[in-house]
């Protein structure tokens, strides 16, 4: 994120709002985001062509696409369908970065939507209109209050293979790799480049030339205390369905199948333990976010230790994040 991304205090945005035929706004795009105030000398009429000539009603979804203006003060909680949707696109337009903007009670701002393949529609009327929306071609993908990523941005050099498996809010650097089995979440993502087979949970950031393994979970703060944020730093490797409730640092490996909660008993070996290097076993948040560690279970006593490591972490494979 840029000095002036930082410095911001608010944005705005044009958007298209997608309105049921009880008045509930379901979702709104906004094609091109800005930070900053709206401009004071700005004609309310001149709304971005790919909004107006896309307004108007959908009878097929029983909705009406309407055009709208907002602004918002970042420190502020959303105060609207359109505000949250607007803090979404921030993320996922890479203009704010995740953890940086106020999204408390974004959830009470954001209806649950049947998501189709022609866009969102009220539950209720895709319950009603089912038969004639099948025949007119448009099915559903899920229902949930958040939308798919790739239905609103298309990320500047990134691949995605399941567009289900990537919220709108993700923030994906240029040269980041989602597989199909890896899943990343609203104000969550990647700070650089990085390979993505496991899951990123909301809050959590992968730094630059990380590698989240086939399986791996990263604990993010819906669930649980919520107390942790959780970062992982650059050059760092969680192995195939390996987890984390800690932050780890630079060029740090956590081993294949190991979880490492903030509670789970680490033994520290290798000469990072006590004064005459006999082992310590202390809780793995103290570790938190400590450089050059392995994170291994004792194949022999089950233990789970730590290790120093030396150099750098991981190199991802430049052939494939090109």
């Amino acid at each position: 994120m840029t000095s002036d991304a930082s410095a911001a205090t608010h944005a705005h945005g044009y958007g298209l709002a997608t309105v049921s035929t009880d008045g509930t706004t379901l979702d709104t795009w906004f094609p091109s985001p800005s930070l900053g105030r709206l401009p004071a000398d700005r004609d309310p009429a001149l709304v971005p062509a790919e909004i107006t000539d896309a307004a108007g009603p959908d009878a097929r979804r029983a909705v009406d696409l309407v055009p709208v203006t907002v602004e918002i003060e970042l420190s502020a909680p959303p105060a609207s369908t359109s505000d949250a949707y607007l803090r979404l696109h921030l993320l996922s337009h890479l203009l704010v970065a995740p953890n940086t903007i106020n999204l408390d009670g974004v959830f009470g701002h954001l209806p649950i939507v049947t998501w189709t393949n022609a866009g969102p529609v009220h539950p209720t009327d895709f319950a009603r209109m089912r038969p004639a929306l099948q025949r007119a071609g448009i099915a559903t993908t899920g229902i949930d209050k958040f939308p798919r990523l790739l239905d609103y941005v298309s990320p500047d050099r990134v691949r995605i293979a399941d567009a289900s498996r990537v919220r709108l809010g993700a923030y994906l650097a240029p040269g980041t790799t989602v597989m199909h089995e890896g899943f990343v979440n609203f104000n969550a993502g990647t700070l650089g480049t990085s390979m993505v087979e496991g899951r990123i949970s909301q809050g959590v950031v992968v730094g630059d030339g990380s590698d989240i393994g086939g399986g791996a979970s990263i604990m993010g703060t819906l669930s649980g205390g919520g107390a942790q944020r959780v970062t992982i730093g650059e050059r760092a490797l969680l192995g195939a369905n390996s987890g984390i409730g800690i932050s780890i640092g630079d060029d740090t490996v956590v081993e294949a199948g190991l979880y490492v909660t903030a509670g789970t008993k680490v033994v520290v070996v290798g000469g990072t333990g006590t004064s005459d290097g006999s082992p310590q076993t202390v809780k793995a948040v103290e570790l938190s976010g400590r450089p050059g560690l392995l994170f291994r279970r004792n194949s022999l006593t089950g233990a789970v230790e730590v290790l120093p490591r030396k150099g750098h972490g991981i190199t991802l494979n430049s052939q494939l994040h090109a």
